[in-house]
């Protein structure tokens, strides 16, 4: 048996799933910003990959407009648009508050502890004398997720990820240069109020909490005119 019928051959949809993966969390995380370019050969370097399961994860991410291929073939975030804007926060006050009013009703006590943990987490961060903002986002958004998934409706948390991959750079890369938002406490009260209605079990009390929280990163975004022209 010579050495090509022992060794296995590598799965490549599990090299693009990771690459798409990898690229997702970014994303979502806010550590990447509205208009950034790329390029394949970029990404497949830090990636340490080949460009083909680079080119299978973007195209993923084009179709859920998280991404777009410009006409010299370089892969941008796109440019968020007030009216954008405002259409996926609607959909998302609808989605985002179904899922913690589920969660408040169906989260387990480990659930529970874990929000706790992301939410004191974001507050130590907010409380320094310099925080970081990139840092903030990402407890933040660990906090969200954590609460998404508590409402045990994978399908729900599925679009909420698809919500969050188009609308998360411009949301997290204005908390990422805007301290405002850390340092006026708003969003620490409102991520209190989500967590003490998950607590008692009150889902109506829980949405509430969470519509005030996008309501107010969001205008404080549509002041700071950083949107992109109609």
């Amino acid at each position: 048996m010579n050495l090509s019928d022992r060794l296995k051959k590598i799965d490549k949809s599990k090299l693009s799933d990771k690459v798409y993966e990898e690229l997702k969390d970014l994303l979502i995380a806010g550590q990447v910003t509205p208009g950034e370019r790329f390029s394949l050969r970029g990404l497949a370097d830090s990636t340490g990959t080949s460009s083909m399961p680079v080119r299978e994860a973007v195209g993923r991410l084009v179709a859920e407009h998280a991404l777009e291929v410009l006409p010299n073939r370089a892969i941008r975030v796109p440019l968020m648009t007030k009216s954008r804007f405002l259409e996926l926060r609607t959909i998302r006050i609808s989605l985002e508050g179904l899922a913690i009013s589920k969660a408040a009703i169906n989260r387990s006590a480990a659930e529970l502890k874990k929000m706790g943990e992301y939410e004191q987490l974001f507050e130590l961060e907010r409380q320094k004398q310099d925080p970081d903002g990139k840092t903030a986002v990402k407890f933040n958004k660990n906090l969200h997720f954590a609460i998404y998934r508590a409402s045990n409706m994978p399908a729900l948390v599925k679009m909420i990820e698809s919500l969050w991959l188009q609308i998360g750079p411009v949301l997290n890369y204005d908390l990422a240069i805007n301290t405002d938002r850390l340092t006026n406490r708003e969003a620490q009260i409102h991520h209190k109020n989500m967590i003490s209605a998950i607590r008692k079990k009150d889902p109506n009390a829980a949405e509430a909490a969470l519509v005030s929280d996008l309501m107010s990163a969001s205008e404080l975004i549509l002041k700071k005119n950083v949107l992109a022209d109609e």
